[in-house]
């Protein structure tokens, strides 16, 4: 099953960049500079296919609470020195997963984001908190405590957690 989802992955992959890369090519089209920082969820879904690592190959089961921007004592960054980014923020106890890790919880996709989209379930790790110890999250909702209604119907007690990659500088906002 795996090697059948790793070869349609592979195929979809060489269809939706193969065609657009050999464009540029082609054209003399410039791309981004190797240094850029680039966000590739698809990419790092087929990395994760390939290595067998997929989300929702659970690799802890967790606990969680919430926060928001705008309560007594809980600034705009996170523990890097990012901007905090509404429903992508987790903070987490850096012994059990660590910060710069992005994660999978099965149970956020579809919540609804900020820009109207649906959540597609990856969080990273880029906080850190003094309550945050062992197998628990801290959730970033948003600006004001009226963000939290977007997490409400999630059993905070007992998520699905996938560890799915890593990421350099700052979250992606």
């Amino acid at each position: 099953m795996r090697r059948q989802l790793a070869g349609i992955l592979a195929t979809a992959v060489i269809s939706a960049f193969a065609i657009p890369a050999l464009a540029n090519a082609a054209t003399g089209a410039d791309s981004a500079p190797a240094s850029a920082t680039r966000v590739d969820p698809l990419g790092d879904l087929i990395t994760s296919a390939l290595t067998g690592a997929l989300p929702g190959s659970v690799d802890f089961k967790m606990r969680a609470t919430m926060y928001h921007a705008g309560a007594k004592g809980i600034r705009a960054f996170d523990s890097l020195g990012c901007k905090v980014a509404a429903m992508r923020t987790v903070a987490v106890d850096p012994k059990v997963i660590p910060r710069r890790t992005v994660i999978f919880i099965k149970e956020t996709v579809g919540l609804p984001m900020p820009d109207g989209g649906k959540h597609d379930g990856y969080w990273y790790a880029s906080d850190i908190g003094g309550a945050i110890k062992g197998l628990k999250l801290d959730l970033f909702s948003g600006f004001g405590a009226a963000s939290m209604k977007a997490l409400g119907s999630v059993d905070l007690s007992n998520l699905s957690v996938s560890t799915v990659g890593e990421f350099k500088g700052c979250p992606p906002q």
